[in-house]
């Protein structure tokens, strides 16, 4: 009996909710071989690869996710964070940038912003909120692990 790929969405889903990276990116791989263009999938998959530390998987994801939509906010912003894991600072700023114009009323993406901007030499661009931590990255509370798509 072949797995249903919307099933194993929701449940890979509801494994990153309870914080289970590891196990939600085992499901969402195989929910990505069923439907390989899914842009929901491949940020889902994003953010459990980047929960579990494995960045340049996350990177791959959310690259996926944002060439699929461009217009995938969080795509932009967890593309941004794994770039910044690797000292692209410059590229992740622009996605960061670009994360904020089209959501502006987030607060995780601002203060990513504003953190980028720091390390990066310039003065805050983003306004109020530094946090010291990668708190509201993909797979943290801040935004909460689960997708939306």
């Amino acid at each position: 009996m072949e797995a249903d790929p919307y099933e194993l969405f929701q449940r890979g889903r509801e494994l990153l909710a309870n914080r289970h990276a590891h196990q939600a990116a085992t499901v969402l791989e195989r929910a990505q071989a069923l439907i390989p263009d899914r842009g929901s999938v491949c940020e889902a998959l994003g953010r459990a690869y980047y929960a579990s530390g494995r960045f340049a998987a996350a990177r791959e994801q959310f690259a996926k996710a944002v060439d699929l939509d461009p217009a995938n906010d969080y795509g932009h912003f967890g593309l941004a964070l794994c770039l910044l894991k690797t000292g692209e600072r410059k590229l992740a700023l622009g996605h960061l940038r670009l994360a904020l114009a089209m959501r502006p009323a987030s607060d995780a993406y601002r203060r990513a912003l504003d953190r980028a901007a720091r390390r990066d030499g310039r003065p805050g661009q983003a306004g109020p909120g530094e946090s010291g931590s990668d708190r509201d990255g993909p797979g943290a509370a801040g935004d909460g692990p689960v997708p939306r798509g």
